[in-house]
């Protein structure tokens, strides 16, 4: 997603632990007062990073009802990669990915 003020910018970061490649070519940038959220299964690669300049944030979390309240963008992650960045709006009501429409299908459940 295009972002016109970027205040963090990640390209191409990758990340192992030994043999386990959990960061796998991730690009990704946050907007100056940009509220992102990424969202994923357990072991999707997601960390938390928070940069304090306003009101800009890199929220992780499980809880969907807060990430569609509080987010500007939803970035979605599997196995180590973005897989979906989109606003909250589109993300929660119409998933492109069949792995992003599994794991809402399960998480909403609860």
């Amino acid at each position: 997603m295009a972002v016109a003020d970027p205040l963090i910018e990640l390209r191409d970061v990758n990340k192992h632990y030994g043999a386990l490649h959990v960061l796998q070519g991730i690009t990704l940038t946050v907007g100056r007062g940009e509220v992102v959220v990424a969202i994923g299964p357990s072991g999707s690669g997601k960390s938390t990073q928070l940069a304090r300049e306003g009101m800009t944030m890199v929220v992780v979390t499980h809880e969907m009802g807060f990430a569609r309240s509080a987010a500007n963008r939803v970035v979605f992650m599997a196995d180590g990669r973005i897989v979906e960045d989109r606003t909250p709006e589109e993300f929660f009501t119409s998933p492109r990915s069949e792995r992003a429409k599994d794991f809402l299908s399960k998480i909403l459940k609860r």
